[in-house]
């Protein structure tokens, strides 16, 4: 086909914003080590696009300016779905109880702020991002969490994408800061 961009409403924000078709099986630190053109020294953000929040960026920047790392990423709490066991090692069940929100442990929500020096932890296309790069980079001391207590939803199922359609049709979509 042919490529066309079409804007359709001249309002916009102080972003800039650059697509780049990094090939259909490049892993995501392939993918992130194949924009280092379009980067130059600036700092830089990365979401895997699979989500949505209500994460002040200005704050996430600001956070990850502060302390002077490579990296910096959201952190959320995911929420337990199950009920939770304290298993003995013979296998016996010594306690049950339902779950509750406080019990999943914080996670990564996908919304980064990466410094060029980024590109030294990728390797080639089949680099995966979530396994030796940020590894490495917290191994070093490089790595910040920025913990995120507002609305956060991954959107990787079926359900998931009802749920977070049936909020934005009712009008309670919480990462929704725009107006119509």
């Amino acid at each position: 086909g042919q490529n066309e961009m079409i804007v359709h409403n001249h309002h916009t924000e102080p972003w800039k914003v650059t697509v780049v078709d990094t090939g259909l099986n490049t892993m995501t630190g392939g993918r992130i080590k194949r924009i280092r053109p379009y980067i130059g020294n600036e700092t830089f953000m990365m979401t895997y696009g699979d989500g949505v929040c209500d994460v002040d960026i200005a704050k996430l920047v600001a956070f990850h300016r502060e302390n002077g790392k490579v990296a910096t990423l959201t952190a959320v709490q995911q929420e337990q779905q199950k009920g939770v066991l304290d298993i003995a090692e013979d296998n016996s069940v010594c306690s049950f109880r339902e779950k509750k929100a406080s019990d999943g442990a914080l996670i990564n929500a996908g919304y980064m702020v990466l410094e060029p020096q980024i590109f030294d932890y990728l390797d080639g296309d089949a680099c995966v991002f979530e396994q030796k790069p940020l590894q490495k980079l917290a191994e070093e001391g490089q790595l910040m969490s920025y913990i995120h207590k507002g609305f956060w939803q991954c959107m990787d199922t079926a359900r998931e994408k009802q749920v977070l359609e049936k909020m934005l049709a009712t009008g309670n979509a919480p990462w929704k800061k725009w107006e119509d």
